[in-house]
C-alpha cells in the first residue's frame, strides 16, 4: 500500500491542471492514466486534431472563392499531407504536455494503468506489471469520456471519429461518398469539412433537428446556413448498417416508413458517454445516468472525491474541464471546505461547422425553464466592415439581458469570428457585466467584435 495526498483516475484536462497546481503547493501526487501520456481525448481524438483538418478545409474553402479577392490560380489539396499535418500538431503537444510534467516531476507521478475503487480512499491500479494499491487522502475522478456506440444491428461496420482524429488515423483517403448517424456537433463538424474536401455527404439524425441539444432557435438558423449539397435526413431512426459489396447501407425509419441510403463509408457520430471507473458506485459515490453527481464545488456526495470534466457530464468541453480541475484543487487545498465554485453558465461552446456557431450562458429555452424575462438584441453581419471584406456577411451576435437587472446573461454568434467573439461575451456574462458596460467599451474597427457594443447600445 502506497500513501499519496492525491490521485487522480485520468491525466487529460479535468485532472492534469489540478495535479499541477497541488503539486506546487507541495502535495505528492499520482495520476493514472490508461494511455500513460498526459493528455486526454480532445488531444487524442478530439478538438485539436479536428480543428488541424478544419482549418486545412477552411484555406481550401477560401481558395475557391479567390476571385471575391481578384485573385488568379487554383489551390489543390493532398489529404495525406493534411493528415501528416494534424500528427505533427498532436505530437508537438504531446512533447509539451511531457516536457511540463517533467517540470514538476517532485510531487508528481504519471502510473500507466487502469484504475478502481476498493473503498473511499483506496485505489487498485492495474498496470503492465502487476497491480499496485494507493491509500490517498483525496481523489480525483476525471476518467473523461468514450465514444458512445448504439446497440444497433451492424453498428460494428462504422467507422468512428476516432478513425478520422486519432494519431496516426486509419482513414488516410477520403471516400466518395460518406453517410453520418447523427447530426450534434461531432457529426456535423466531420459533415462540413469533409463537405469542403468535396466528398458527398449525408446526415441522418433521430430528432426532428440538428444538434438538437441546442437552443432550437440557434440550431435552425446554422441549419439554413449550411452548404445545401450537405444532405440532412431528420426524423429518421437509423434500423441497420449493412455492407453490400464495396459499400454500406444505412436502413432507417422515417414517418414509419422503411427507407435506406447506400455510401462507400459510414460514421457513427451520436456522441460521447462518461467512463465511470470500476467500483465507484460501490464506493458509495452516487452516480445516475451514467454520470457521476456532483456539486458546482466539484464534490461528489463523499466530500473527499471530486468528479471534473466529461465524468460528470455537465459541460463536455476540453476548456470546461479545466476550470473544473482548477476548482476541485482549490477546494481541496481548503481541506474540502468549499471556496470555489464552478459556473456552468460562463463556459463558451463553438461548434466548429462552416459557418461556426457558438454560444454561452441562457439563451431564450433555458430562460424559460428557469422563469427568466430576457431582453434581447442583436447586430447583422450584413452591416459588419470585416464581414464585407471576407465576403461573409450572414450571420449575427445576439445578447441576451435579464430584464430585472439588465446584466448580459447569455448570447450567440453565427458566422464569421464566432470562436473568439464568444470569449468576450462569455467573460461578460462570467462577470455579470449589464447592458452600460458592454455598450461603452470601444471595441476596434473594422473587427467583428465591434458588434458586441453595437448590439447593447440598441437598448440604450
Amino acid at each position: 500500500m502506497k500513501e499519496v495526498d492525491v490521485l487522480t483516475i485520468g491525466a487529460g484536462g479535468g485532472a492534469y491542471p489540478a495535479a499541477f497546481r497541488l503539486a506546487k503547493a507541495g502535495k505528492d501526487i499520482v495520476m493514472v492514466d490508461s494511455k500513460g501520456i498526459m493528455s486526454g481525448n480532445c488531444l487524442a481524438e478530439g478538438c485539436v486534431p479536428s480543428k488541424a483538418l478544419r482549418e486545412a478545409a477552411d484555406v481550401y474553402r477560401t481558395s475557391k472563392k479567390a476571385e471575391v479577392f481578384g485573385l488568379n490560380g487554383k489551390v489543390d489539396f493532398d489529404y495525406q499531407k493534411i493528415v501528416s499535418h494534424k500528427d505533427r500538431v498532436q505530437k508537438i503537444r504531446y512533447e509539451q504536455h511531457a516536457e511540463e510534467l517533467k517540470e514538476a516531476s517532485k510531487h508528481l507521478k504519471l502510473i500507466k494503468g487502469v484504475a478502481s475503487f476498493l473503498d473511499e480512499h483506496t485505489v487498485e491500479v492495474k498496470t503492465e506489471n502487476g497491480k499496485e494499491e494507493y491509500r490517498a487522502q483525496d481523489i480525483i475522478i476525471a476518467s473523461g469520456s468514450d465514444i458512445a456506440m448504439p446497440s444497433i444491428k451492424g453498428a460494428e461496420y462504422c467507422i468512428t471519429s476516432r478513425d478520422i482524429f486519432a494519431l496516426d488515423p486509419s482513414l488516410k483517403e477520403l471516400p466518395e461518398s460518406l453517410t453520418i448517424i447523427g447530426a450534434g456537433y461531432i457529426g456535423l463538424e466531420t459533415a462540413t469539412i469533409f463537405n469542403e474536401f468535396g466528398v458527398k455527404v449525408r446526415v441522418v439524425e433521430m430528432m426532428d433537428r440538428i444538434l438538437p441539444t441546442t437552443e432550437p432557435r440557434l440550431s435552425e438558423k446554422l441549419h439554413a446556413l449550411l452548404e445545401p449539397n450537405i444532405e440532412i435526413i431528420l426524423n429518421a431512426k437509423v434500423e441497420e448498417i449493412k455492407k453490400d459489396n464495396e459499400k454500406y447501407e444505412v436502413v432507417y425509419t422515417q414517418h414509419e416508413i422503411k427507407k435506406n441510403v447506400k455510401s462507400d463509408l459510414v460514421l457513427m457520430a451520436i456522441g460521447r458517454k462518461p467512463v465511470v471507473p470500476q467500483g465507484t458506485q460501490e464506493t458509495g459515490v452516487n452516480v445516475k445516468k451514467g454520470k457521476i453527481v456532483v456539486n458546482n464545488a466539484l464534490q461528489t456526495n463523499i466530500p473527499h472525491i471530486y468528479a471534473p470534466g466529461d465524468v460528470n457530464g455537465l459541460s463536455m468541453l476540453f476548456h470546461s474541464a479545466v476550470r473544473q480541475s482548477l476548482v476541485a484543487a482549490n477546494n481541496i487545498m481548503a481541506g474540502n471546505h468549499p471556496i470555489d465554485y464552478m459556473n456552468f453558465d460562463a463556459v463558451p461552446t463553438t461548434v466548429f461547422t462552416f459557418p461556426k456557431i457558438a454560444y454561452v450562458g441562457i439563451t431564450p429555452s433555458i430562460a424559460k425553464e428557469r422563469n427568466i424575462e430576457l431582453v434581447e438584441t442583436d447586430y447583422q453581419f450584413k452591416v459588419d466592415a470585416r464581414a464585407q471584406i471576407f465576403d461573409e456577411m450572414e450571420g449575427e451576435i445576439r445578447e441576451f439581458f435579464d430584464i430585472r437587472t439588465m446584466r448580459l446573461v447569455g448570447a450567440w454568434v453565427v458566422g464569421i469570428d464566432a470562436d473568439n467573439l464568444i470569449g468576450e461575451l462569455g467573460i461578460a456574462v462570467a462577470k455579470g457585466l449589464n447592458v452600460k458596460d458592454i455598450a461603452e467599451f470601444a471595441d476596434q474597427h473594422p473587427m467583428s467584435s465591434e458588434g458586441i457594443s453595437k448590439a447593447a447600445r440598441k437598448l440604450l
